[in-house]
């Protein structure tokens, strides 16, 4: 599924009942998780962290700021922190792949939301800010709460939505999208802040002041000091010592880790350490991480190591956390500190079973799991048969030629395995909420429709998770026909075995497909995805069958010599 981050900030971190409720509110939306709540007295505001699928994201955020605008009077609101709203400030944040064109549009949708349906001022920032006096959080907020009401006056300062009446108890809003913030802190083996200090200065987007030979900063030609700028866009660092660690900090925030990615920032503080005569024995992420900045990670020292990137996500993020040194300070552990894993237990599910577990519940009386999870189940194998095949060939000198291919089909197969296996899950969750919809109320004509709709819409949905198996059965195949023709030969029967397992993947989804289809409606809607399915399976089909006969026939020369 597709995730997003939002991190509301309210104007409120003293009253816990307030915040208990806020958090309750927000985790009442069906998806949606409060991953933490940061309060502080002195600032009197609160930083909340829910993460949620993007079509129930707007839902949570939307039910966090309309119970603390039922709690909190701005009338009565001090704080240290700069505010001007109960909820000041709400950004959405990607994860994984959403994009941020994708979190502008939920930041505009819950804006609209926000403004009619609570008549509270809504400003857009960041990405989503209408116009580039409204970028940054701090332009909009100047003169803060006690300036508002005449703000609002002015027509240069017309919210983006709801009305432009001040609203004394609730104040405004501002709502954006913005990228992941990673607080990242790296440890040096000595206690010299000086050296920390320095280190920062090299890596910061601001960098440092240029000097003449007496030690003065330099001037430009309209005055200002000159600065040579640092190694890091996007990364605001300093030093200090740390006494529970023992130890001197380079500490940051990464403010859009895909232009300066914690591994490099790493990798540069080992070499400027150096340099300086001490060494870095480890790092520490605070807080929480997205799933694809440790993979990102893992990969670039695999990649150095001249190992192949196609095993598995838990392999990983184990080379991340071993090289950067993550667990120098305290224990990394990843349910508790990426993202994802906290959204989606890992363990949970049917793919969380052993294997006696799993066949045991297939035999039970329950309808789901059923043929298709089993046909996922074999999606899953297959993918993972091929990047088996992957990693017992790259790395071997007589394989040289194909080091490349490997490498980059086996972590294809890895993506492929990860995505047939949430479809074990995904096909049973399909299946029940078929059900639930049937069991919707239907006691009036209002209850009847509505309960049409759900079973159409639940249907549809137990088309779409096979139909979705099938498609990239295709690409299972096509990835085993790779290792067939170009992998290790003492592992021909492993990428055969990757083909068949592909097939069955393909026509046992096809068959869900089919099975599923005439309980939907629309004749237009039914023929097109029938058409899509058929033709996923022919071509799968016809891979699978040129493997197994090259396999097949080659096997079985060897073995009659």
């Amino acid at each position: 599924m597709k995730l997003v981050e939002c991190v509301p900030n309210f104007s409120e971190g003293r009253d816990k009942k307030i915040l208990d409720a806020i958090a309750a509110a927000a985790g009442s939306v069906e998806g949606v998780k409060v991953l933490d709540v940061d309060p502080g007295a002195d600032t009197n505001r609160t930083v909340f962290t829910l993460v949620g699928p993007i079509d129930r994201i707007v839902d949570g955020a939307f039910a966090a700021i309309k119970a603390g605008l039922e709690l909190i009077d701005m009338r009565k609101h001090s704080g240290a922190h700069a505010r001007q709203g109960a909820c000041d400030v709400c950004p959405f944040v990607p994860l994984g792949e959403t994009t941020m064109d994708e979190c502008v549009e939920l930041a505009k949708e819950l804006g609209r939301k926000v403004g009619e349906e609570l008549q509270i001022p809504v400003f857009l920032y960041e990405a989503a800010a209408t116009r580039p006096e409204r970028k940054s959080i701090v332009d909009i907020r100047v003169g803060e709460y006690e300036a508002l009401e005449e703000k609002l006056k002015d027509p240069m300062f017309v919210p983006d939505f709801g009305p432009t009446r001040f609203n004394a108890r609730a104040g405004a809003t501002v709502i954006g999208a913005r990228d992941f913030l990673i607080a990242y802190n790296i440890n040096l083996n000595t206690r010299d802040k000086k050296i920390a200090k320095d280190i920062a200065l090299e890596i910061r987007d601001k960098g440092r002041f240029l000097r003449d030979d007496r030690g003065k900063k330099m001037l430009g030609e309209d005055g200002k000091a000159l600065r040579q700028p640092g190694m890091f866009q996007n990364c605001k660092a300093t030093g200090w010592v740390i006494e529970e660690y023992r130890c001197a900090q380079v500490t940051m925030n990464l403010t859009n880790h895909k232009v300066s990615p914690p591994h490099l920032v790493f990798d540069a503080v080992c070499k400027l350490a150096e340099e300086r005569g001490c060494r870095v024995t480890g790092s520490e992420i605070v807080g929480l991480v997205p799933l694809d900045v440790m993979v990102t990670a893992g990969k670039h020292y695999l990649k150095r190591q001249g190992a192949t990137c196609g095993v598995s996500t838990d392999d990983i993020i184990d080379i991340t956390v071993k090289s950067m040194g993550l667990a120098d300070v305290a224990p990394f552990e990843p349910n508790r500190k990426i993202i994802e894993f906290q959204i989606r237990d890992k363990n949970a599910g049917l793919m969380g079973l052993t294997c006696s577990g799993f066949v045991d519940e297939l035999a039970s009386d329950s309808p789901a799991p059923g043929g298709g999870s089993v046909a996922a189940l074999c999606g899953s194998l297959s993918a993972a048969l091929t990047a088996m095949v992957g990693t017992l060939t790259y790395g071997k000198k007589k394989f040289k030629k194909v080091f490349e291919e490997m490498d980059r089909v086996g972590e294809e197969a890895v993506q492929l395995k990860e995505f047939f296996s949430r479809a074990v899950d995904d096909d049973t969750d399909a299946f029940n909420r078929v059900m639930d919809a049937m069991r919707a109320p239907k006691g009036t004509d209002e209850e009847i429709a509505r309960r049409d709709e759900l079973i159409q819409e639940a249907t549809k949905g137990a088309v779409l998770v096979p139909l979705s198996v099938v498609e990239k059965s295709a690409d299972a195949a096509r990835l085993a026909g790779v290792m067939a023709k170009r992998g290790n030969p003492a592992s021909l029967s492993d990428a055969g075995v990757a083909s068949l397992c592909a097939r069955l993947a393909a026509q046992g989804a096809y068959y869900n497909v089919l099975i599923n289809l005439p309980g939907v409606e629309d004749d237009g809607w039914v023929t097109k995805t029938h058409q899509t399915a058929k033709e996923a399976l022919e071509a799968t089909f016809a891979v699978c069958d040129e493997i197994d006969q090259s396999v097949r026939e080659t096997l079985e020369t060897q073995a009659s010599r």
